[in-house]
């Protein structure tokens, strides 16, 4: 009898998953693209810094409330319809971005395409699960990591190149042909997977995730947008509300759990390595967003160079980041998750611990240099992390244990990014902005350092329910 383990992937499956990687790629690269762009749009559209920023923050608000309800719409549609469904409405947003008149349309054009790009990622890895033997997940799972550090990572390389030449549109112009092409072959060619579930929607978890996830990523970013005055009242309000709400969410799908199908499945927190998995995925994703902040940050203040030199120091650790991914992937398939994790680490707490002692005099090779120890150091934690933590699940759980870690990334990202930033603006303000960037890489080092207590704890469970792939149908 063959071990399901050992079945090699179907042609059709490989098919699904590849069409499904490129438009996540594609989405995700969109997220991070806006960033740099910023200054020129305030500009064309004559807007003040803060209402600009909503195109970004609109954006993140729009994924943090979006991506909960994915558990819940994965199992009651089609691999198929839900795959039109957000390439649909990220190539819809991306044209009436192309096409915006003024900054009120260009705004709902980003919410638009947040719609799509938060169901891409769920749905990609609700998908391995279900079509990917177990034994073979780690290396498949390691393509994601392409997506979800390459892209954000080539971002604003992207952005700042097409701003040299071109206007501001041309960064929708040019991504809408690629999502366009991802969605007649997905159109053509995507099968569906996995059985649908009849599951009827709790309106008031609905309503709840509003405010407890829109309200914490709000919150956070404005926590860390600290200025001469420190933070907004309004962020720390909105902080107070998500954190209500969320508490308000959380006893709702424990309810819910008990007497019918919760919007969200927190039964997934009740497996040891999938829990585990999430702190791990807390700390890295806290140390990801901080960095890409800071180091701009500090690249531009103190050394004084241009945003597309700054993007392109910044390349290399991304590229370096997504290419690793999938020999991560294969190593995790051979000797679980502790060793890649352990080591990973370890480099993450000495790479932010030398980028604590950077000054006006350090070379910019250093730099680089370190940038890419740093993500080779996430590249081993990131797949292991989602791989260990989602291969315990069961298959009703597939869909909701991805919602969960893909909402955990936006919120820890916004989180990583408003504690650094914060502290960063604080000690610039007492001490200038060498000693602030000195002062947030060492706060980040410091967190860095539960990630290895974590990893110890890391271990390759086989006693995984549903191992077998399910067939394409």
């Amino acid at each position: 009898m063959t071990n399901p383990d050992e079945a090699k992937l179907s042609r059709e499956s490989v098919a699904v998953i590849a069409t499904l990687l490129v438009a996540t790629f594609v989405v995700i690269l969109n997220e991070t693209i806006m960033n740099v762009a910023l200054p020129r749009l305030m500009k064309d559209l004559d807007v003040q810094a803060a209402t600009a920023q909503w195109l970004s923050t609109g954006f993140m608000l729009t994924m943090a409330v979006v991506i909960p309800t994915t558990g819940f719409v994965l199992q009651r549609l089609s691999t198929r319809t839900v795959f039109l469904l957000a390439m649909g409405a990220f190539s819809t947003g991306t044209l009436l971005a192309a096409l915006a008149p003024g900054f009120e349309v260009l705004l709902l054009a980003r919410i638009i395409q947040a719609v799509g790009t938060a169901t891409m990622l769920p749905l990609l890895m609700t998908t391995i699960l279900t079509l990917v033997p177990t034994a073979r997940r780690g290396a498949v799972m390691g393509n994601v990591s392409i997506a979800i550090s390459v892209a954000p990572a080539l971002g604003p390389t992207v952005s700042g190149l097409i701003l040299q030449v071109f206007t501001w549109r041309f960064m929708f112009i040019f991504v809408l042909p690629v999502a366009l092409l991802a969605l007649i072959i997905g159109a053509k060619y995507l099968k569906n997977v996995g059985e649908r579930q009849s599951q009827s929607l709790d309106v008031l978890s609905v309503v709840l995730t509003v405010p407890a996830f829109g309200g914490l990523v709000y919150g956070l970013s404005g926590v860390g947008a600290t200025g001469d005055g420190g933070a907004p009242v309004t962020a720390f309000v909105a902080l107070a509300v998500g954190l209500v709400c969320l508490t308000l969410f959380v006893l709702r799908q424990l309810k819910l759990q008990r007497t019918g199908g919760p919007l969200l499945d927190l039964a997934a927190f009740k497996l040891r390595m999938f829990t585990l998995s999430i702190v791990l995925m807390v700390v890295a994703m806290m140390a990801l967003f901080g960095v890409v902040i800071l180091l701009p940050i500090y690249l531009q203040q103190v050394h004084g160079l241009a945003s597309v030199t700054t993007g392109l120091i910044l390349l290399p650790g991304g590229l370096a980041m997504g290419l690793l991914g999938p020999v991560v992937g294969r190593l995790y398939d051979k000797v679980g998750p502790r060793p890649l994790t352990l080591g990973g680490s370890v480099l993450m707490v000495l790479c932010l611990w030398q980028f604590s002692l950077l000054g006006h005099d350090t070379g910019v090779w250093w730099i680089v240099v370190l940038y890419v120890l740093l993500s080779v150091a996430l590249a081993f934690l990131f797949t292991p992390a989602f791989t260990a933590g989602l291969n315990p699940l069961p298959a009703h759980l597939y869909s909701h244990g991805s919602a969960i870690m893909s909402t955990v990334q936006q919120v820890a990202g916004a989180a990583g990014t408003a504690l650094l930033v914060s502290i960063f603006s604080l000690a610039t303000a007492a001490s200038g902005e060498e000693a602030g960037i000195r002062t947030a890489f060492a706060t980040a080092a410091g967190i860095a350092v539960a990630a290895v207590l974590v990893s110890a704890f890391m271990s390759k469970d086989r006693a995984i329910a549903q191992a077998e792939a399910v067939p394409v149908k």
